[in-house]
């Protein structure tokens, strides 16, 4: 054993120094980088989550509910002694001045968190201090955040509500509040005792309720066994286990698709090992023929083989996870914060995947060949028979092959997104396939329609080089394609998609939101529309109701295996009534109601909603409004343009329906430039009322998207440095190929230049096909996504083509002809020799 291994290892380093072994080990240890990369992102925030649950709860459990938590949910814990505080979140407005911001408040009782603690300070910057209790009666911590927008300082008064409470501290760390995808409003935190006073909790205001404890775990455990049983809709229980449900679905996508970016480079990275396994055989078996010849036994050269290919995968995996943590600390810097606001060290689970990944696609490129050589003797082996049976030309890519279907089904954790990824995969081979057929074709057309010159003939063999080595071919501009189809699909979405949308809109589509109108202050909002002469802004009733049952059958969100029908299920809906149809909705079936109708237990339904839970014409449903039953009929169901930015609901009635229930009104309006301080006095007024800046929304959604597209780009590049390593293992694998080409042209009269020029129309064919593909590719799925799910115009970017199309084809073959050109300088004499 100690023998084999010696042998193996020298033989590894006689290979690395001939050149056999670099380009193999280079997309290994890139290919590694990417799994590693995105595994130890994933996995730090995945740590976070489960290690930091308390921290993220803010106690070792949480009850949470849409309204007050009863007090069938309260007392078993204050019988067993258990230590609580209770906490209310809600969107409302605060004013400084004559400026005014929505804002994210969370009133907490005096002993919030009962597990960790909050940190604040005097100003953003500083380390601050760690409390673990409540801002005073009168006080209020604010995120700097906040503090930026409305310039404002510890010692300001602030007006919440109809209570002017002192900026005592900055907010400069709250664990429990996540990340900033789940953060699109600054932070406000009070105490709870001052929350009656500031009046904003109205009828119809949405507040996030939660009572949390903190005990040992058997008590804990003994609290939840009683009261699940006795939770009632639109009520949970979140424990460490399952802390943040809303962070976990967010980084489970991510993870997919992070995941499954890196398997680009994974699938790129098995072809080119098994492009230049082909030379690293070669040169391997010289030795293994000599060892043969000397005696040694089959077994001995097939473990021999057995203990290089563990000691490169080894070491490729080692010198992968390194690049791969480094790597990832850009990751955590583009969107770790995104999703929880600190993330703890990682661990070495990530560097074992590597470790087993490594192993495993080296055994996947190796294996072929090993089973070929059981049972050759020395002169088989002399005379190189391995490479010339049938099975190494039928059967040396499937277990590659199969291992690339693993590592895609293993990073995708769903079988249908996986058989779609390589679907799609394989669609691409064939678009890249064709495009070849057809850029020859019509070059050939071209070279016949005009007179022949040397420099037409040089491209001309060029071009013929894409035919003779077609698979060859099709597979770096396959790889090259994933990454630029990625690249310029992102920078699309990240540009064209958001600008399109806007420049979709109307001049005068509606950029404020104003919820928690109450009915006393309907005709004070009527005359500010009149007074700033907004046009077309109407005020709708809302009443809050929970669907209870369909059919009288119980609604059950176990029903649904959708995420989206789960959440309209336990959700409470916002019904409200109308006597005329808005004009941004389209009657796709039933009827609308005529006058005479009005007061009778009819409901309209949104398309989507009645999609997602699987509701027809005619159903009864049954909802709570209240704890009072209201029981009504589909008669019609309509598709809603919500991109047109104005208040429309799901579940309409026709008026009389709902006039004995208490109801709040919403309205969507233009606000003219220097109109605020107008609206600012409106809050002022009625400091209940809630009022969403949808352009500030939509710079917040922008800015999440930017930095979870780069973090997408950023894993990519790792498929367009595979990409060169494919093309570098295309080079070494054709190198005698081209060489013995080289020398005939040069034998034959040929110029070094005209060699040269042969080689470069050769690849750059390849990068101009390449960029086209992806380019083709990136536009369509653009257009898919604009105007299947966003539902706006599309504009094609020719921009983005040409730019990628000349990049590609410059770069490409630059870098080829740096690898070739070590023998388009040699003597025909020698290369004559060297063949």
């Amino acid at each position: 054993m100690m023998l084999a291994t010696k042998l193996a290892w020298s033989q590894t380093i006689s290979l690395w120094r001939a050149g056999a072994l670099r380009v193999l080990v280079f997309a290994l240890v890139l290919a590694v980088a990417a799994i590693t990369a995105v595994s130890f992102f994933t996995q730090r925030i995945e740590s976070a989550l489960n290690q930091q649950g308390s921290l993220l709860i803010g106690g070792d459990l949480a009850v949470i509910a849409d309204h007050p938590i009863p007090q069938a949910l309260i007392e078993p814990a204050l019988a067993q002694k258990i230590p609580t505080t209770l906490t209310y979140e809600f969107p409302s407005m605060v004013m400084y001045g004559e400026s005014s911001q929505l804002v994210e408040i969370k009133a907490i009782e005096a002993n919030f968190p009962l597990r960790g603690h909050l940190t604040i300070g005097k100003h953003a910057g500083e380390a601050g201090q760690s409390v673990q209790t409540a801002p005073q009666s009168g006080e209020v911590w604010i995120e700097p955040r906040l503090a930026t927008l409305l310039d404002v300082k510890v010692g300001d008064q602030l007006e919440v509500g109809e209570r002017s409470l002192v900026v005592a501290a900055i907010l400069l760390r709250e664990p429990s509040r996540g990340g900033n995808m789940f953060s699109f409003a600054p932070r406000l935190m009070m105490n709870a005792s001052d929350l009656a006073a500031t009046k904003l909790i109205q009828y119809g205001s949405r507040v996030k309720y939660q009572l949390l404890l903190a005990s040992t775990p058997e008590k804990i455990n003994d609290y939840s066994a009683q009261a699940k049983p006795k939770l009632n809709r639109g009520e949970r229980i979140d424990d460490v286990r399952n802390a943040r449900p809303e962070i976990k679905t967010a980084l489970d996508k991510a993870q997919q698709f992070l995941g499954l970016s890196a398997m680009v480079s994974v699938v790129l990275a098995m072809v080119a090992m098994l492009l230049s396994s082909l030379p690293y055989i070669k040169q391997s078996l010289n030795t293994f023929a000599l060892m043969r010849c000397f005696g040694a036994q089959q077994a001995t050269v097939l473990q021999i083989l057995t203990i290089q290919t563990l000691i490169i995968a080894l070491l490729s995996a080692l010198l992968g996870a390194l690049l791969g943590f480094v790597a990832q600390m850009g990751l955590a810097q583009l969107a770790g914060s995104l999703f929880v606001e600190t993330l703890p060290p990682t661990s070495v689970a990530p560097v074992l995947i590597g470790i087993f990944a490594s192993i495993g696609m080296m055994i996947a490129v190796v294996l072929p060949h090993a089973w070929q050589m059981r049972n050759l003797s020395a002169m088989n082996i002399l005379r190189l028979d391995t490479l010339m049976q049938p099975l190494s030309a039928q059967a040396k890519f499937l277990p590659a092959a199969l291992m690339m279907v693993l590592m895609i089904f293993w990073q995708a954790h769903d079988v249908n997104i996986a058989l779609s990824t390589i679907v799609a995969m394989l669609v691409l081979s064939l678009v890249v396939l064709c495009f070849v057929f057809l850029l020859t074709y019509l070059v050939q057309r071209f070279l016949r329609a005009t007179p022949q010159t040397r420099l037409l003939a040089s491209v001309s063999l060029g071009i013929q080089g894409l035919k003779r080595r077609l698979a060859l071919s099709a597979v770096q501009m396959i790889g090259f394609c994933m990454g630029l189809m990625v690249i310029m699909l992102l920078t699309l979405i990240r540009g064209d998609l958001i600008r399109n949308w806007q420049a979709s809109l109307p001049e005068d589509a509606p950029n404020r939101f104003v919820i928690n109108i109450q009915p006393d202050q309907i005709d004070k909002v009527s005359q500010f529309f009149t007074a700033q002469n907004i046009k077309d802004a109407a005020i709708f009733p809302m009443v809050r109701a929970r669907l209870v049952s369909k059919n009288k059958e119980l609604i059950k969100t176990v029903e649904w295996q959708d995420e989206r029908a789960k959440r309209l299920a336990e959700r409470e809906f916002n019904l409200s009534w109308a006597a005329e149809m808005q004009s941004d909705n389209k009657l796709i079936a039933g009827r609308w109601w005529p006058s005479q109708d009005y007061g009778k237990p009819l409901i309209s339904l949104e398309e989507g909603l009645a999609k997602s839970l699987n509701i027809k014409l005619g159903d009864e449903l049954q909802f709570d409004v209240a704890g009072s039953p209201l029981n009504l009929t589909v008669s019609s169901i309509r598709k809603v343009e919500w991109d047109t930015m104005r208040a429309n609901f799901f579940a309409v009635t026709p008026p009389g329906v709902l006039d004995q229930f208490a109801a709040s009104h919403i309205s969507s309006f233009h606000l003219p430039i220097g109109a605020e301080s107008s609206l600012n006095q409106l809050i002022k007024q009625y400091p209940n009322l809630t009022v969403i800046d949808i352009a500030a929304l939509m710079q917040q959604v922008r800015g999440i998207m930017q930095r979870m597209s780069q973090a997408v780009e950023y894993v990519f590049a790792f498929s367009l440095l595979v990409g060169v390593a494919v093309l570098y293992a295309a080079l070494v694998a054709t190198r005698e190929e081209r060489v013995r080409e080289a020398t005939l042209m040069r034998v034959f009269g040929a110029s070094r230049q005209q060699v040269s020029i042969a080689y470069i129309a050769e690849f750059a064919c390849i990068g101009f096909i390449s960029a086209l593909v992806a380019s083709i590719a990136a536009n369509f799925l653009a257009y898919y996504i604009s105007v299947r799910v966003l539902d706006i115009p599309f504009q094609f970017n020719l921009s983005v083509m040409l730019i990628g199309t000349m990049i590609a084809a410059v770069v490409i073959p630059g870098a080829a002809w740096l690898g070739l050109r070590s023998f388009l300088n040699i003597p025909p004499r020698q290369l004559l020799n060297s063949i």
